[in-house]
């Protein structure tokens, strides 16, 4: 699926070719249902990633970190437990990949930033 325009389109697609990188192969990118949105969806060996993405180019705002909070979170677990509906539940994990830049992409990844 081609990631959306812009910006945030582009970290998406910097974030998922990052991914791949290190081994996670794509399921499908920007899984929207009522309940909210994940960025991207992947599989890493047994195990399915929901990730979210996240650019932030100005730190006067705050760091890409602190923009995810509870709410946020709680949308993300319930977007992902809507994917997972009706399936053979596997493992899963919910990471974070956070850019402060594009050219060239300044990438961090946290593995298990938050759980259920």
């Amino acid at each position: 699926m081609p990631a959306p325009r812009g910006t945030g389109g582009a970290a998406e697609a910097a974030a998922a070719q990052f991914l791949a990188g290190q081994g996670l192969s794509l399921i499908c990118a920007n899984y929207r249902c009522r309940l909210g949105e994940i960025d991207l969806v992947l599989r890493d060996g047994p195990s399915i990633v929901f990730v979210e993405v996240r650019l932030r180019t100005n730190p006067g705002f705050g760091g890409a970190a602190e923009s995810i909070g509870p709410r946020k979170r709680a949308r993300i677990i319930a977007a992902a437990r809507h994917y997972l509906a009706g399936k053979p539940e596997p493992p899963c994990r919910f990471d974070v990949v956070l850019l402060d830049r594009l050219e060239p992409p300044r990438i961090e990844w946290i593995r298990d930033a938050f759980s259920v």
